[in-house]
């Protein structure tokens, strides 16, 4: 995510200072950058989108004269308080300290700041370079202009930012995205369909219509009554457990844990699951230049 993001700010005029725990990380940066570039077709700008980025040795030395600050280390809560700590330390009094995560709620990361209204969450969306939406989620101690003043940042950087006005675990995108997930996996441990069924359903039905038609756009476009008739005979009867599925625990457990194990849901191969990624950046390549931005 962090060379994601450190690529849209740097493509948008901004100087981007980077740095990263694993000097390795650190070193493969510029090679990142430049081949996310070529795969987006815009090998035009490499070489003055990586003429903005540099890099620094620690964290003292990235945030020194930062305005904004984007976190984007593992979810893992004390790491993250952990990092902010040294931020905060470092960072000029009023720079803007922004925390990119999925699902964890920012309050419980910015709790131990000194200043909290100037702290908040950004969640980028995986490729953070090629996916326009980022949530921008305030707490209760977040200052209302901070929260505009990094929406208007990120769209200046050509992304589509949303605010999220309550700190719930998932934010808007990823409660949508999870309460499907929950009920794919059901339609599976149910026997309901296979995992391939479950797919091409959302591949060839509403997940075509998705990029252009939200679904409270949709709901409009059938009818709010027709929409309450559907959810007063099929909403009994969805998945409505709290916790996550046994069948997914149990691929857990089996260390059936997707791509990179070779198999998950479905099995892989190295070559399906790299012909999917590719299958993944060209669709997203191609929705750049003819979706226009929400």
């Amino acid at each position: 995510m962090g060379h994601g993001i450190a690529l849209t700010m740097a493509r948008a005029g901004f100087a981007v200072i980077v740095t990263d725990p694993v000097p390795a990380a650190l070193d493969s940066l510029a090679q990142r950058v430049r081949a996310s570039l070529q795969a987006m077709g815009c090998s035009d700008v490499v070489d003055e989108t990586l003429g903005r980025i540099s890099t620094a040795v620690n964290v003292a030395s990235a945030v020194s004269n930062a305005d904004l600050v984007f976190e984007a280390a593992p979810e893992k809560l004390d790491l993250k308080r952990q990092i902010f700590a040294e931020i905060e330390a470092h960072a000029p009094k009023d720079a803007i300290l922004a925390s990119n995560t999925s699902v964890m709620p920012i309050t419980q990361i910015m709790a131990a700041l000194s200043h909290k209204s100037r702290a908040l969450g950004t969640h980028w969306w995986n490729p953070a370079h090629m996916i326009p939406l980022v949530e921008v989620i305030s707490t209760q101690w977040t200052d209302p202009d901070v929260a505009d003043a990094v929406a208007k940042v990120l769209e200046l950087a050509g992304k589509s930012p949303v605010k999220v006005a309550r700190d719930v675990p998932g934010f808007i995108g990823n409660r949508l995205q999870h309460a499907l997930w929950r009920e794919a996996v059901s339609l599976v441990e149910n026997g309901i369909c296979d995992a391939e069924g479950v797919d091409t359903v959302v591949k060839q039905s509403f997940g075509r219509r998705l990029a252009v038609l939200g679904p409270l756009e949709n709901a409009d476009l059938v009818g709010t009554d027709l929409t309450l008739d559907i959810h007063n005979t099929v909403l009994a009867d969805l998945e409505a457990r709290p916790g996550p599925s046994p069948y997914l625990e149990n691929l857990v457990a089996q260390g059936r844990l997707g791509m990179k194990t070779g198999q998950g849901f479905r099995d892989w191969t190295e070559d399906t699951a790299q012909a999917t990624r590719d299958r993944v950046a060209t669709h997203l390549t191609r929705l750049e230049g003819i979706l226009p931005k929400a």
